[in-house]
């Protein structure tokens, strides 16, 4: 054992391992006085004092021993405290995940039951659209069937007041003008087959009316239709006092439910407002109610088809029956095919079945075959003989 001085610890062991010559691991030694710095460094300082020896070999392995179990102690300490920490940051990582997979169950749900509700919206509105345009057709069949009972009447009047006009005029014609030259010869009575080469000039009788009491009748009563079927429809009329024609355009949405099948339910609507703006009228005013320009694609359809049903006939040689069409429509392909030197046009049937029929003109045929060479039965044989 010695007795080492030194100012510090660290000097007083270096001495120490120094004067015993051996190592660290095998000094042994204890502090018997630490180091002071005495006042400001100056005045009464101490120095370290310790007493150092040789560890034998028990002391050795006791320290080595003592060491290793520090060591250990340490090692677990730490592998504690990281297991404690991974543990807290996997537990929060944990809560992490619950708590995001909560937010994300709860935003689904508020989607799902957003989607829903307007789901349930959409599909009570549009029931409520179906039920309401259902009403608005059974309202319009019940219209058409209480100014059906009327049709019959009110047409007979019309018809009554436009004969009575024309008799009238003729009356004026006839005052006007005087008899015609040369009359039909004595003994021969008048055919009424019997067809004029002249015929006297007619004047067509004006139309007594209010154009705005006439019009605002037919806005009325159109607006009170679609009122019932629950739909919004804006109306505009105008009068042609010169063609005796009141035009009616109807703007809106969902504009084929007014036109129908085939523009069935407009002409439905346009006769009725026929009836209701002729009923208190002298003479007789056509109405035309058209929407989205249908009138005049249908025109152009029917065009393009008589046409090319027209080019069939001249092809095959045999007549082509239409589909029933109303009035208007069978007009409309007479007119088309009017001026064809080749086809004739006839409406055949009752209504509502009445069609048209196009065939090819005989004489036409004749000339067709003279003129390709054709021979009929009777040259044939005389050729042959």
């Amino acid at each position: 054992m010695i007795t080492i001085s030194a100012k510090t610890l660290d000097e007083a062991i270096t001495k120490a391992l120094l004067e015993l010559k051996t190592t660290t691991e095998h000094l042994h030694y204890e502090v018997v006085q630490k180091e002071s710095s005495g006042f400001l460094g100056l005045f009464g300082g101490k120095s370290c004092i310790i007493r150092a020896r040789v560890m034998g070999e028990d002391e050795e392995k006791e320290a080595k021993k003592q060491k290793k179990e520090k060591e250990k102690a340490e090692q677990a300490a730490r592998v504690e405290a990281e297991k404690r920490e991974k543990a807290a940051k996997a537990e929060a990582e944990k809560k992490e995940r619950e708590r995001k997979a909560e937010a994300e169950r709860k935003e689904k749900e508020a989607k799902a039951e957003a989607e829903k509700k307007e789901s349930s919206v959409k599909t009570e509105a549009l029931k409520q659209e179906e039920t309401s345009k259902n009403e608005g057709l059974e309202s319009l069949e019940s219209v058409e069937k209480a100014f059906e009972k009327e049709a019959v009447s009110q047409t007979e009047k019309v018809w009554e007041r436009s004969q009575r006009k024309n008799y009238e005029s003729r009356d004026f014609d006839r005052k006007r003008y005087g008899k015609r030259e040369g009359g039909r010869p004595e003994g021969r009575e008048r055919r009424p087959s019997e067809s004029r080469t002249e015929r006297e000039p007619k004047i067509r009788p004006e139309v007594k009316m209010d154009e705005a009491v006439v019009q605002q009748k037919a806005r009325e009563f159109l607006d009170q239709i679609f009122g019932t079927m629950g739909m919004e429809v804006s109306v505009e009329t105008s009068v042609n006092r010169e063609e005796g024609e009141m035009q009616v355009m109807l703007t809106g949405e969902d504009m084929g439910l007014l036109i129908g099948k085939r523009g069935q339910t407009l002409d439905s609507l346009q006769y009725l407002v026929s009836l209701v703006v002729n009923k208190e009228t002298e003479g007789y005013l056509r109405v035309k109610l058209d929407t989205e320009n249908y009138r005049e694609r249908r025109k152009d359809t029917l065009e393009t088809l008589a046409r090319n049903i027209s080019y069939k006939v001249k092809r095959t040689k045999r007549p082509v029956s239409l589909e029933p069409m109303n009035p208007y429509e069978r007009r409309i392909i007479h007119s088309a095919l009017q001026n064809d030197r080749y086809v004739v046009t006839r409406s055949e049937g009752e209504e509502p079945y009445r069609h048209v029929v196009i065939s090819l003109k005989r004489e036409n045929y004749g000339n067709r075959r003279e003129r390709y060479g054709g021979r009929n039965r009777e040259e044939t044989k005389e050729v042959q003989q």
